[in-house]
């Protein structure tokens, strides 16, 4: 136990220090399903706690297609070339079949990835419900720890994705394509509701008139919903990212948010809530992987489970029979 204490404390130093084959190094560490490597991660991550939490947090989901990558590579560039330290969390979503990544999101932001003030780090969702990795918080932990001061997460846009990663980050941009009223029609309230900013990309050549006409429906539309901050009016802003035009104005909006967030004391509420949710999903997580493996479950879950799949059985009994077994009751 010495030893991995003194191992993860070294590669914590190292972290710190901005080596990034070290950072990849524990990114890989905190991903690993093995459960000495999760033993191994949370040693590190306790000693790294105190080294994070100063970056921004910023989500973008949106609909594929919309153009996310290519935005965040033209909003990456403009952080990078204003001193700051950018980090991209792009979540691949998963092959059902080989459970590979599909997208690469790596490759399709070709030249912010070589600039020495970035990380783009691609994660499969690994199947993990809601369009982000299971341990995305835990490598927003340590890009932190490593001095990036603004942690984008793009997630991949379908599904729980934009609930998701509305409950992990600091600010959330929904991303739209230029359209009409039927897109409007289409779009679920209750996304809508979780935005903190809306921007309409693609706004260039025959779309920009579009795009204009979509951001004044959308803009109207936010009018009749809650804002999710006290004296803030969600703001819908048109973008061109191919051009890298309407970027300075997002990232402008963004600040406003912060800053207001800030003085609100809305910004420390979130994280504390944030913090708090990750606690339980971390405590179910951890249960649902113990009762896996538990000897007294273990032998009898593939047969309960059969049973079940073949109506022999009801789910509630099945899952009352086996925690009886797994807490020792039986």
């Amino acid at each position: 136990m010495a030893d991995v204490i003194s191992e993860m404390t070294e590669l914590a130093d190292a972290v710190c220090s901005g080596d990034r084959r070290a950072l990849a190094r524990a990114i890989t560490l905190v991903e690993s399903r093995r459960q000495d490597h999760r033993e191994q991660a949370a040693a590190l991550l306790d000693r790294l706690v105190a080294d994070t939490g100063d970056a921004l947090r910023i989500g973008i989901s949106g609909v594929p297609g919309v153009g996310k990558s290519t935005f965040i590579e033209a909003f990456g560039q403009y952080l990078v070339d204003r001193d700051h330290r950018v980090a991209v969390l792009a979540v691949d979503p998963s092959s059902a079949l080989s459970g590979g990544s599909i997208m690469g999101d790596k490759t399709r932001m070709e030249n912010l990835s070589r600039h020495p003030s970035a990380f783009i780090r691609p994660s499969p969702t690994a199947g993990t419900l809601g369009g982000v990795a299971r341990r995305t918080r835990e490598v927003m932990m340590l890009v932190e720890a490593a001095g990036f001061d603004i942690v984008i997460v793009e997630t991949v846009g379908v599904g729980q994705s934009e609930t998701a990663v509305a409950r992990m980050t600091d600010l959330f941009l929904l991303m739209l394509l230029p359209g009409g009223g039927d897109e409007l029609q289409g779009i679920k309230r209750g996304i809508m509701e979780l935005a903190d900013l809306v921007v309409i990309n693609k706004a260039d050549g025959d779309m920009e008139a579009a795009a204009t006409r979509s951001a004044a429906d959308f803009a109207q539309a936010l009018t009749l919903l809650q804002s999710p901050m006290v004296d803030w009016q969600v703001p819908v802003l048109q973008t061109s990212a191919i051009n890298a035009v309407g970027i300075g104005e997002v990232w402008q909006s963004i600040n406003r948010f912060a800053d207001l967030s800030r003085k609100a004391g809305a910004f420390d509420r979130r994280r504390a809530d944030q913090a708090k949710s990750w606690l339980w999903d971390e405590i179910g997580d951890s249960l649902m992987d113990r009762f896996r493996r538990n000897v007294r479950v273990r032998d009898d879950l593939a047969e309960t489970e059969a049973r079940v799949a073949a109506g022999e059985m009801a789910p509630t009994k099945a899952s009352q029979d086996l925690l009886a077994r797994f807490f020792g009751e039986t």
